[in-house]
């Protein structure tokens, strides 16, 4: 990668959320304070706030498209319902960048296992947890920071990254948490069953393009796609109104899986009109995917990735699982034929996902700023 002589460090000591959340302040340092346009508004902290819905300040957008894949998954969906539901997703994707899914074959206690390991790692001491701290070069292990920008803005977050696929580039053991001893085990168990629902949705999305069934995964890499777990740990924050677990960003990848906290909302999307929706979750089983910046390019703009963002609370910390199904890093991804015609031509250059990811890892989180950089005549 370009970048890597310049990210083999971070640029400063590193600093855990959880330990400045811990330590009794009650003003957040400033390099956790976003800009004023950026701070989510006060409705929206009080939807967050309440977490079985009880109290609500703000009614919750219920319009992000919940999608029943159980005939898919069971192989029992005639033709008409195979229609219906290729119809859904695209409507999706190109309204929204979001949806969520039921009945996608993965197991509910599985889900719930996974999410409490972690749960149970980020509950440790800090000094338990930092043998496991990351560095840039390839960001495995426990980390509070994504950019390597000394200076730069920050969010209200930890978190831990590792990679479960291919075979060939998944992270050693070394890398692993062995308390709890089971979140070795019961991740890549989950990791296995979450990439047989993202192959299922690219077919899906794929087809519902007018594409061959396989070209989406053929167009990332085939077999060879990377795949990477991040588990998410947002402390409280005694000023919820200032800062973000996380700034507004759409994914560089091709497809997310979120397993959100089953207690605490915090997953915001920006609607079409610019308006910020807080998610709520379908239902506990239930995962949220949203469309990366990979196939807006491969769909030459038909599909959308969008932004997103996470809010912190007062009262209540906050673990979500994140499952990033990436291209394979060296393969070229540029629109696809298909999607190309006189009155739409290729609005993006053909660009490797190393050489596309390069900068999130350099800049952090800065909105749609990349993907529409991209765009062809107008840089990278």
């Amino acid at each position: 990668m370009a970048m890597a002589d310049c990210m083999q460090e971070w640029p400063e000591p590193v600093v855990r959320v959880q330990a400045v959340a811990e330590s009794g302040l009650a003003a957040i340092p400033d390099c956790y304070v976003k800009p004023p346009r950026d701070r989510p508004a006060a409705q929206h902290l009080a939807t967050a706030a309440s977490a079985d819905g009880d109290v609500l300040h703000e009614p919750l957008d219920t319009s992000i498209p919940v999608i029943d894949l159980g005939e898919l998954v069971a192989a029992t969906a005639d033709e008409g319902r195979m229609r219906q539901i290729m119809e859904a997703v695209a409507a999706a994707c190109r309204e929204w960048g979001f949806f969520q899914v039921v009945n996608h074959g993965v197991a509910p206690e599985l889900m719930h296992a996974a999410r409490e390991a972690w749960r149970g790692f980020f509950r440790l001491p800090i000094t338990a947890k930092q043998q496991y701290a990351n560095l840039p070069r390839t960001y495995e292990g426990y980390g509070s920071r994504v950019g390597v920008q000394k200076g730069g803005p920050l969010d209200w977050g930890d978190y831990y990254f590792l990679h479960l696929a291919p075979d060939a580039g998944k992270s050693p053991d070394k890398y692993w948490p062995t308390n709890p001893a089971i979140c070795k085990d019961v991740s890549e168990e989950y990791g296995r069953e979450v990439i047989r629902l993202c192959e299922l949705l690219m077919k899906v999305m794929s087809a519902s393009l007018g594409l061959e069934a396989t070209r989406f995964q053929e167009a990332f890499g085939g077999s060879e796609c990377g795949v990477c777990l991040r588990a998410n740990y947002y402390p409280r924050c005694p000023q919820p109104d200032l800062t973000l677990g996380l700034s507004a960003h759409s994914d560089p990848g091709v497809l997310t899986v979120l397993l959100a906290d089953e207690h605490v909302r915090g997953l915001q999307v920006r609607r079409a009109d610019g308006e910020w929706v807080t998610v709520q979750p379908a239902r506990h089983d239930a995962f949220i995917v949203n469309v990366g910046d990979q196939i807006q390019i491969l769909s030459n703009s038909m599909y959308k990735s969008v932004e997103h963002r996470v809010m912190v609370n007062a009262k209540e910390e906050r673990i979500s699982l994140a499952l990033f199904y990436n291209p394979r890093g060296d393969v070229p991804i540029a629109p696809a034929p298909e999607t190309v015609t006189p009155e739409r031509p290729a609005l993006y250059p053909s660009m490797t996902f190393d050489e596309y990811r390069a900068y999130i890892r350099k800049y952090g989180p800065r909105g749609k700023a990349q993907v529409e950089g991209a765009k062809q005549g107008q840089g990278s």
